[in-house]
């Protein structure tokens, strides 16, 4: 731990706020449809999608309408998805000759990637066939992401909204957002990564000549155009399975900052195009500040704890100089501290497994970044109404030490708001505790651990932590690749997604209905750091709700070692 260390951790993160916000005011432009500099490539384009789907791009929709939309489209792309994963070994592209997915683990896969999480309970690749990265992973690696922009844009209008009824066109921002932005920036770092030394082929595999003079078969695969999306739209499930701890997905510390911002930026993006569109830009900057002060914390905890002494080494009386456990070696342990911070909070499974090897302290508080929610920055889209959802919940706490009813933006908050709100946030201890706590006592579950006692437990506890935040990293030591953990895994992504979604979007349609109001001298003031410090401390008790029953665990882990004894025999 040095000075550069914490130099670097700080101007990765100052680069990825540079470029947040002029793309926070490209995207609001997107949102509003107001013209860019593509329409005139694009525009006919989007014209032709309207007219082939029977979009009405000027009527809008119901916040029920737009739900449906989202459903329907969702429904829809797990199956395509689920088709295509389960038969790829009668599809084209297919040169490793890779065989069908299994049903249970096609069904986990399928909704992985519908709901952006990009959990992998596969190695990529030895199981997933080019076409199906293609066609398959990487489709919806673009329309998950553009969805849950698309789901951002909404909220953002309810602000707008002056007793309207309506909050735009599901159809209109999924063609918009994945047209306009996803797209054009991911062909953009799709191009800088290739120049870097990232692969984009076709081939199955290469052949490489050792220094001893053997041979090495490594896989191949279309890389840099994957891992492009893979960051931008916060989806993880890269096409190897060390992702970007793997130098055909991360060469060198050029590539690793580009993916590094580039899982953030967007993200970020949306709370800028945020105070843009409702006309709020100090209280985006809020929200932006709490991001940003809960991300470094995040990071700099991780980074103190992996740079100290190891206690087993010391114990041993070895070199305790240098700790490279669980660290990218190739970048340092600041770079792989912040990489750890962003890939769990950003909703990233970026590098999967890294997590198993650090520290105690530094494990726990990527564990912890996921159960604040997908909100630091979060995922694209969901970062933002993640944190709207806290920012309710906050100033409805004020609203009860002044007595007077809360308001934000322009909104008054009452209590149907308030009730879909902890509606949503009451989804990640549920799915959760409840998954963990049923596979901690199952045999058929404890057959998937690789380590004994509190490690092993953590490992259940970070899957569906993961996979219930939408995350998609993984603590290593489980082999999730079973009918027990993919269909339970799958269920708790569905759970992190659709039932946090579908309360925002009725948060969205009652604000929307609501007037309009101007602010008066009792508004509280939602720009300052008053409101910054009520809504990290609302953030850090919702956060709480799971990670501390989870920490009451610990007296039952002798029972549990005597469980996974009896389930290995």
């Amino acid at each position: 731990m040095d000075p550069r260390g914490w130099a670097e951790i700080a101007l990765t993160i100052i680069i990825t706020i540079a470029v947040a916000w002029p793309l926070g005011a490209y995207l609001a432009r997107v949102w509003a449809g107001e013209r860019t500099w593509l329409d005139p490539v694009l525009r006919p384009v989007e014209r032709l999608l309207y007219g082939a789907a029977g979009v009405k791009a000027d009527k809008g929709q119901t916040w029920l309408g737009y739900a449906f939309s989202f459903l329907a489209f969702s429904i829809a792309s797990f199956v395509t998805l689920f088709l295509i994963l389960r038969f790829q070994n009668l599809l084209p592209l297919n040169p490793q000759g890779f065989a069908g997915l299994s049903p249970d683990l096609a069904f986990n896969t399928a909704i992985s990637f519908v709901s952006n999480t990009n959990w992998q309970s596969y190695v990529p690749e030895t199981t997933v066939s080019t076409f199906s990265q293609m066609a398959g992973l990487t489709t919806h690696n673009f329309l998950s992401a553009a969805a849950g922009i698309a789901i951002a844009c909404a909220v953002a209008r309810a602000f707008v909204a002056n007793r309207a009824e309506t909050l735009g066109d599901f159809w209109v921002d999924l063609t918009r957002i994945s047209l306009y932005v996803l797209l054009p920036f991911s062909l953009l770092i799709a191009v800088a990564l290739m120049a870097l030394g990232l692969p984009q082929s076709l081939d199955a595999n290469v052949v490489a000549h050792t220094v001893e003079g053997g041979k090495q078969t490594i896989a191949l695969f279309p890389a840099a155009s994957q891992e492009a999306i893979k960051q931008l739209g916060t989806n993880g499930g890269g096409v190897f399975n060390a992702n970007s701890a793997h130098p055909f997905e991360n060469p060198n510390a050029i590539t690793n900052l580009i993916e590094i911002v580039a899982m953030n930026a967007l993200s970020l993006a949306c709370v800028f195009a945020f105070g843009r569109t409702v006309l709020a830009r100090k209280e985006a900057r809020a929200i932006v500040a709490v991001m940003v002060i809960l991300l470094s914390c995040g990071a700099g905890v991780i980074y103190a704890a992996e740079t100290q002494a190891p206690p087993a080494l010391a114990a041993a009386h070895a070199d305790t100089s240098v700790n490279m456990e669980g660290k990218e070696v190739r970048f340092g342990a600041a770079s792989t501290a912040m990489f750890a911070a962003a890939t769990t909070g950003a909703s990233d499974g970026a590098v999967n497994g890294m997590h198993d090897s650090f520290m105690p302290l530094g494990g726990g508080m990527a564990l912890f970044l996921i159960q604040l929610g997908e909100i630091l920055p979060g995922g694209v889209g969901s970062g933002l109404y993640g944190m709207v959802v806290m920012a309710l919940i906050a100033v409805f706490v004020a609203g009860l030490m002044v007595g007077r009813t809360p308001e934000y933006l322009g909104k008054k908050i009452e209590a149907r708001e308030i009730k879909y709100a902890m509606l949503a946030v009451l989804v990640l201890p549920l799915a959760i505790l409840s998954f963990t706590s049923v596979a901690a006592v199952l045999p058929v579950a404890l057959k998937g651990l690789a380590n004994p006692g509190a490690h092993g437990l953590t490992e259940m506890l970070y899957a569906y932590s993961s996979a219930a935040g939408n995350n998609g990293s993984a603590f290593a030591g489980l082999s999730a690749n079973s009918p027990w953990w993919n269909t339970t895994l799958g269920v708790a992504m569905l759970l992190g997604r659709f039932a946090y979604v579908l309360p925002v979007l009725a948060i969205a349609g009652s604000l929307a209905a609501k007037p309009k109001l101007g602010a008066t001298t009792g508004t509280f003031p939602t720009d300052g750091p008053l409101f910054i410090g009520l809504l990290i401390g609302v953030i850090l008790i919702m956060g709480g709700l799971q990670f501390f029953p989870a920490l009451a665990l610990g007296p039952i882990v002798e029972h549990f070692q005597a469980l996974q004894t009896i389930a290995a025999h």
